[in-house]
């Protein structure tokens, strides 16, 4: 898997390369790029490009002193596709919504497009069930705690918690991926903890929401009818907010749209790129 050192620490990736547009994926807390395993292959004719953030689930620890904060990571990750210089990129966001904040810190220039796939948004950083584990979190040897707690399948599979991400459920052998990075090292455990409880309060959240309408390029709002974590009316609300905002609602899906509704969303992602100006070399068969 290639990796790019940055300023903070290693991003590991996966890059399907090509000529096409570049399309980056973010993903979740404490995932990595098989949250989006069903969705890349259906994108013919793009290059397509998942690096695992810092949330929990990446194999190399970053510095002791990097910013894992909300803020930290958004701009993590726009120091990661300055580097990869493929470009202004469409990034794509799903669960994780603090890629949006490059744009509030001004850090947008290689963002084309933004597509916003179920995601967190105004002040609902972290999603209300997951504040819990930000608690957690917040205790000496509480990511460690959570790791073993996430092998009871009873817990692992509530749908308060992780099993309400998807109607379909999350096969157990991509859970044991998400958490077995967190489960055996200490270092992988501060920067989860880290980022867990990195969230600024509400008004910091809403006055950096604001700052969201200054961006004047294409988005794409893909949300789900069933999710239990991402409010329903923050689809039609993050819609309106960018000026060139576009809302799609997927029924039959929660938060994991790219889980529970793979082809659809891969279509509304391309039929959005089209009409954008975004071509791929070869279209979804």
């Amino acid at each position: 898997m290639p990796r790019i050192e940055l300023s903070s620490g290693p991003i590991d990736y996966q890059d399907t390369g090509g000529e096409g547009p570049v399309l980056v994926f973010g993903h979740g807390m404490p995932m990595n790029g098989t949250q989006w395993r069903k969705v890349v292959p259906m994108l013919d004719g793009y290059r397509c490009v998942v690096p695992t953030l810092p949330l929990g689930a990446h194999r190399q620890p970053m510095n002791p002193d990097a910013d894992l904060s909300q803020r930290g990571v958004a701009r993590l990750l726009g120091e990661f596709i300055e580097r990869l210089g493929a470009g202004p990129v469409t990034l794509v966001l799903n669960d994780w919504g603090g890629g949006q904040f490059l744009v509030s810190e001004g850090r947008a220039q290689q963002v084309a497009r933004l597509v916003l796939v179920a995601c967190e948004a105004f002040d609902n950083f972290p999603p209300g069930p997951a504040k819990a584990l930000a608690h957690v979190c917040r205790v000496p040897g509480g990511v460690w705690l959570l790791t073993r707690l996430m092998r009871v399948p009873a817990i692992r599979h509530a749908r308060s918690g992780y099993g309400g991400m998807s109607l379909r459920g999350i096969p157990d052998e991509i859970m044991d991926d998400w958490f077995a990075p967190a489960t055996r090292d200490r270092a992988i455990r501060r920067d989860f903890a880290k980022f867990a409880t990195g969230a600024p309060g509400r008004k910091t959240l809403l006055a950096w929401s604001e700052r969201l309408r200054d961006f004047d390029r294409p988005v794409l709002v893909v949300w789900a009818t069933e999710d239990r974590l991402m409010p329903r009316e923050h689809g039609p609300r993050l819609a309106a907010l960018y000026p060139q905002g576009r809302l799609v609602e997927i029924a039959d899906s929660s938060t994991l749209i790219p889980e529970d509704q793979p082809e659809r969303l891969a279509h509304a992602l391309i039929d959005f790129l089209t009409r954008t100006g975004a071509e791929p070399s070869r279209h979804l068969s």
